[in-house]
């Protein structure tokens, strides 16, 4: 037991470190003084679980992990798919941070459009099968090797062509994150080799 208390502050301090958190912005997010933040991370102030409960939380990591934490040169990420909407959610980013990264099998059962808006911003690409994706006034589809880009304020839902079931990958993150890759209409694609912007 004093081994694994003794490991949370240097797990905790690689957690916000990671994260590019200042003890401060972690007090604002937790609610916890900077000094017994600071006095966690030294080893200074023993972990109890009114403290890690909450930066548990804000760092998106499991109180049991938190606690006993694995070992840093086991590169492998533990699969543990989840069921969301009727389809297959794989997270495949292990480390709490900005940017997440999924796996996802949409059902071809998935098929009825339902516009959503959030903040941030998505990137999905596609593995297999076809891909529907409804973005504002776009209505496009996406096939294996084509990915898109977009704002999730922007009314969005994606899904399956009703053809049959979708594989793709998807990365989110926070608004003003962006990458190079663009949706492109099939018109777009016709016309020109490279990607075009969808709005």
């Amino acid at each position: 037991m004093e081994q694994a208390l003794a490991r949370v502050g240097p797990r905790l301090r690689e957690l916000r470190r990671r994260r590019g958190a200042t003890l401060a912005e972690l007090s604002g997010a937790t609610g916890i003084s900077r000094s017994t933040l600071s006095r966690l991370e030294t080893g200074q102030r023993r972990p109890t679980l009114e403290l890690l409960l909450p930066l548990s939380r804000v760092h998106q990591v499991p109180l049991d992990e938190l606690v006993g934490a694995p070992d840093v040169g086991d590169p492998r990420v533990r699969l543990k798919p989840r069921t969301v909407h009727g389809s297959t959610v794989v997270p495949l980013t292990r480390q709490p941070g900005p940017m997440q990264t999924y796996k996802t099998v949409i059902p071809a059962s998935r098929a009825t459009p339902d516009p959503r808006v959030h903040e941030g911003h998505e990137w999905l690409y596609v593995l297999a099968g076809r891909l529907r994706l409804v973005l504002g006034d776009h209505d496009l589809v996406l096939g294996p090797g084509e990915a898109a880009e977009f704002d999730t304020r922007v009314p969005h839902w994606f899904g399956s062509t009703g053809e049959g079931p979708v594989e793709l990958l998807s990365i989110f993150g926070p608004q003003g994150r962006r990458m190079h890759v663009r949706a492109r209409t099939r018109r777009d694609a016709v016309a020109t080799d490279g990607p075009g912007r969808t709005g």
